[in-house]
């Protein structure tokens, strides 16, 4: 995994938990969940991690098939 894979990766992780306690700060204020916003954050969040996992993915399948080709 290259260099900004692991930012991309510790930036999502570290947005997911400042999001999770401002979800808890929110319920415990006014003792409601914003559901659809969560849902929709993790949505996000995880699409964005698969995204750059099939990036990542795609590049390793390439770089094998030109080893295999010369």
């Amino acid at each position: 995994m290259n260099h900004f894979s692991k930012r991309i990766v510790a930036l999502i992780v570290v947005l997911n938990c400042l999001f999770a306690c401002g979800v808890f700060l929110v319920f415990w204020k006014t003792g409601k969940e914003p559901n659809t916003l969560c849902k929709c954050w993790f949505a996000f969040t995880t699409g964005e991690l698969w995204l750059l996992a099939g990036i990542k993915k795609t590049k390793e399948r390439n770089k094998n098939n030109e080893k295999i080709s010369k």
